[in-house]
């Protein structure tokens, strides 16, 4: 059997496993150990999957994960995010469609806390919702809102996802952070865009509050103002030593995660259950990504070994005769397919053994492609029939809202999304200015 059938043999077997309802990892490492015992023979085969948990062991930069993860659920379980929310509900409930505005603006202050989609989705549910639905916003633009406000949190930095994909494809991660801080304040501020004239041709779809409501002292909104920002001061305290080369990112990571302990005790709301929660809720999702991780990189050394990537790459450009842009939109066009039925992580590990160093042998940045998939995995998570933020909305939300209701909510965030990909790939500065100026200084 040739190299070639071999590789088509493994992705077809790893797709077939996770279709039977089989766990990412348990699918991606079984099929890549079974293929290396069965090419270089028991030991090999062994000796793979050996080698791979030692270089994840190996990695440092991989402490980022459990920061960050345990920073995000501290300010969640805290409940300082429902103190943003009532700083954005008294400064912009006055504009039409000022809660909506203001709720991506929580979206992205909750993506700089915890780098994950459903932690966005999680908070946008339960506290913005029901909010929202109270003050006789539209059913459709607030559903919508939420769910792509939330797909945020895997763009705007820490993105766990980005140091996912600095792991595989073997980049710094700091540099993928910086490159996906302009594209995901753009977004966010074509959703804002969008909502507010959306709401100005439409006021019933976002109606301004009330007077009565809008009253609140001086006092008091700055009060609130202080509160609400407090997280934005917990990233900064992280961010900035990091960019002026003051600290690693792991030193980082450990400086965010304390801020934000320091925080909610000096709120007086680090309890021992709040506590409990976040480490074993941390110790959860920190354990799944390395076990994912593992999985990936077992499968990668079976691919690079079988020369899949050349084997593919030949094919596109000798054979089928198409230029590198064009097969960049076809992969962006698959991950996007993969999207309505997997997640991010799923996505990055089963295709970026493949992907990526086709898209190196194709003459494109790294970093910059990251950023591609990262805006190409948002528009999935928000793609009918199964987008995976889709049937995460309806498990939160309440029973008036239906499934249909958010098949139509998320239409023209799919659009606005599309626009603002569509920016990245004809202007890659975008993405690369922020890094190369500040790695260059």
């Amino acid at each position: 059997m040739s190299y070639e059938a071999i590789a088509i043999l493994m992705f077809s077997s790893m797709m077939l496993m996770l279709f039977t309802g089989q766990r990412v990892f348990g699918a991606i490492g079984f099929v890549a150990v079974v293929a290396a015992m069965g090419l270089w023979g028991d030991r090999g085969g062994f000796d793979l999957a050996f080698s791979a948990a030692i270089k994840l062991m190996n990695w440092y930069p991989l402490l980022t994960l459990p920061m960050f993860i345990f920073m995000g659920y501290v300010l969640s379980e805290s409940r300082i995010a429902d103190d943003l929310y009532r700083m954005f509900h008294v400064w912009m409930g006055g504009v039409s469609g000022g809660l909506a505005i203001g709720t991506i603006g929580l979206m992205v202050l909750i993506s700089a806390m915890n780098g994950l989609s459903v932690a966005g989705m999680a908070i946008g549910a339960t506290i913005a919702l029901p909010e929202l639905l109270r003050r006789n916003y539209d059913k459709l633009m607030v559903t919508g809102v939420i769910q792509a406000g939330s797909s945020l949190g895997i763009l705007v930095p820490p993105s766990v996802v980005l140091v996912l994909y600095a792991i595989i494809a073997r980049q710094p991660v700091g540099q993928l952070w910086l490159a996906g801080v302009l594209p995901g304040l753009m977004m966010a501020g074509l959703f804002v865009l969008y909502i507010y004239i959306r709401c100005r041709i439409t006021p019933r779809l976002g109606p301004a509050l009330s007077p009565q409501e809008r009253d609140v002292g001086w006092a008091e909104k700055i009060s609130l103002l202080r509160a609400g920002l407090l997280p934005l001061f917990i990233f900064l305290a992280m961010m900035v030593p990091f960019v002026n080369g003051w600290t690693s990112l792991v030193e980082s990571s450990a400086v965010g995660a304390i801020s934000a302990f320091l925080a909610a005790v000096m709120k007086g709301r680090m309890t021992r259950e709040v506590f409990e929660n976040s480490v074993r809720r941390t110790l959860g999702v920190s354990c799944m990504f390395m076990w994912i991780i593992l999985a990936a990189l077992a499968f990668g050394a079976v691919f690079d070994g079988l020369g899949a990537v050349k084997a593919i790459d030949g094919l596109f450009t000798e054979q089928l005769g198409l230029s590198p842009w064009m097969i960049l939109v076809l992969m962006q066009a698959s991950f996007i397919l993969l999207g309505t039925f997997l997640d991010d992580t799923a996505m990055l590990v089963i295709v970026a053994p493949l992907y990526v160093p086709l898209v190196g042998a194709l003459g494109f940045d790294l970093i910059w492609y990251g950023v591609l998939y990262t805006i190409t995995c948002q528009i999935a998570y928000m793609t009918p029939p199964f987008g995976y933020n889709l049937f995460l909305m309806r498990a939160m939300a309440p029973p008036e809202i239906t499934i249909r209701d958010i098949y139509r909510s998320i239409i023209p965030f799919v659009v606005v999304m599309g626009l603002g990909l569509a920016m990245v790939m004809i202007f890659p500065q975008v993405a690369l200015w922020l890094p190369e100026y500040i790695y260059d200084k």
